[in-house]
Order: C-alpha cells, then structure tokens, then sequence
C-alpha cells in the first residue's frame, strides 16, 4: 500500500486533500485511480488506512475508512548525532537510520571530517536529505518524518543534546561489552536517547573528553573497527531491539516527551 504524508491542517474530519509534489506522483507515475487504497500519515503519529474518492489536477483528495492504532514508531526517540563523512555515504545513513526508526539525524562537523561545508552547500545538502528521509518513512511505513538537523560542530551538537536522557559515544578505546549491555538495558520507553558517531578516522582525544565532560557515555561496538556508516546503524539497532521489547510490554501506549 502506498504510503503519503500530509499536515495535520489537510485532514478534514473523515477526509484528507493532499497537495503538492505528491497530487503528480499519484496521478502521472503511479497512475491510480480513484477507490484505490492509499496509507496516509499527518506527521504527528497519526495514521490513516484511506480509499481516494477524487484526483484533481491539484490535489487528491481521499476518505478515511479506518486509523492504525499501533502506529509504527518506536516507543522513545533516538537521536543520531553523525559526523560528517565523505562522498554520499550521509545519504546512505540518512535513509537507514529512518528505516531503523531514528527520530532525528544531526550532522556535526568534527576536526577529521574531511567534508566541509559553507552555509550555501549545507543548505543544499540539507534539502537533498531531507527528501531522502522523506521517501525512506514512506518507504518505512513510519508515522513522522524524521527531523534533519541542521550542520552543526561538536559544541552545537553537545548543546542540543543537553536535555537528553541517555547520550552514547561509540569509541574504538573502549575495551568490553559490559558497559554497551549497562548503558543500553537503561533505555526506557518515553526516553529520549542521543548516539555520536565520528567521521572516518573517528574522534580526536580531545574531542571524546569533551564529550565525556558534557555527560556522554563512551561504549564499546566489539572488538571490530566500524566504518562509521556502519557504527551507527549497529548502535541504532541495539536501540531499535531494546526499544521495540518495551514497546511491546507496555502494548506501545507510551506518550513521547516534548521537544
């Protein structure tokens, strides 16, 4: 089932317009019709099972036939702190990590990236993924779409991260995995946790005391060297097992916390 969003303003009562980009895609590539079932979800965890009734050449305009009561986000937020890494891999953790239910995807400028960015290019990039996280919710199924932060360095990345209540760094030095099994069992629905990854070549000594300074948690990833497309998605998986097993214990009715 195809799968669009809207805003909450476009639902009206039992029916749903939806406008923009997506009036082309439904009428021209995907070529449906009306009493075709669609998925619709407003952004704000609310999802619609809905059948079209009418396409316009500016909008289609759809009727509820019934919502998903479980909805499909995880029962806390994780928020993915990534340093910046070369070429197109960004794109690739973007779409992944939305796939994997990450709530929102800060990128941090550290002192190995090697991708440097000025305002112009940040801007551009930051509109690329987005429409990646986009296309991966709807691909996902996901009820919101994932926020993309935008390029921040370390400091700005610390600071944002301040009213977390978990905030987790991979790190190469650390040695076991009793600490990732700790820190990780601690994760509880309703939580918000934050996870940094560095750049390839990882973070500078200093850069780790900084964050340790400012409350973060240094954890082991095993005794491999993780790409750091990789260690991300690993980390985001451990979160998505721990939080999916709570999710299902308190039958998903968990309130998120504000922003």
């Amino acid at each position: 089932m195809y799968h669009f969003f809207v805003s909450p303003d476009q639902v009206h009562g039992e029916k749903i317009c939806i406008t923009g980009p997506d009036v082309n895609h439904i009428r021209n590539v995907l070529r449906m019709k009306p009493g075709e079932k669609i998925q619709i979800s407003d952004g704000q965890e609310e999802d619609y099972y809905c059948i079209i009734d009418q396409i316009a050449p500016d909008q289609v305009t759809a009727v509820i036939t019934g919502r998903d009561e479980e909805g499909t986000e995880l029962a806390g937020q994780i928020w993915l702190f990534q340093g910046l890494p070369k070429g197109d891999k960004m794109e690739l953790i973007i779409q992944k990590a939305v796939e994997l239910g990450a709530y929102a995807i800060i990128p941090v400028a550290t002192k190995r990236s090697v991708v440097r960015l000025d305002a112009k290019k940040a801007a551009a990039k930051k509109r690329t993924w987005e429409a990646i996280a986009e296309s991966a919710a709807k691909q996902a199924g996901r009820g919101i779409i994932p926020r993309i932060g935008e390029v921040t360095d370390l400091a700005g990345a610390l600071r944002l991260a301040e009213g977390l209540d978990h905030r987790l760094m991979p790190y190469e030095n650390e040695t076991g995995m009793g600490g990732m099994v700790q820190a990780v069992s601690l994760v509880k629905p309703g939580d918000r946790t934050g996870v940094l990854i560095g750049p390839e070549g990882g973070f500078e000594l200093s850069e780790v005391e900084q964050a340790r300074a400012a409350g973060w948690r240094t954890v082991s990833l095993g005794r491999r060297i993780l790409r750091t497309e990789t260690a991300g998605l690993c980390m985001l998986s451990v979160l998505m097992l721990q939080l999916e097993e709570a999710g299902a214990e308190t039958d998903g009715q968990v309130p998120f916390p504000g922003n």
